[in-house]
């Protein structure tokens, strides 16, 4: 497994603690979850983008085909 350090200011870290307490998860946990959920929405925003396209584009594919 690889690990990183990232540097916070004060007030973020302050408030990923408060996060973290309310819920009674580490704050490990909460980092990792929110950088796995934007790495799913990217995966996702992408393949969304692309099935806009290929749909729009369609009879313009089949003309070219």
């Amino acid at each position: 497994m690889t690990s990183i350090t990232i540097d916070f200011s004060d007030s973020q870290f302050e408030k990923l603690q408060e996060l973290a307490a309310a819920h009674g998860i580490p704050l490990e946990l909460i980092l990792k979850a929110s950088l796995e959920d934007w790495l799913n929405s990217q995966k996702s925003e992408f393949v969304d983008a692309a099935n806009y396209v290929l749909t729009k584009n369609d009879e313009l594919y089949r003309r070219l085909a």
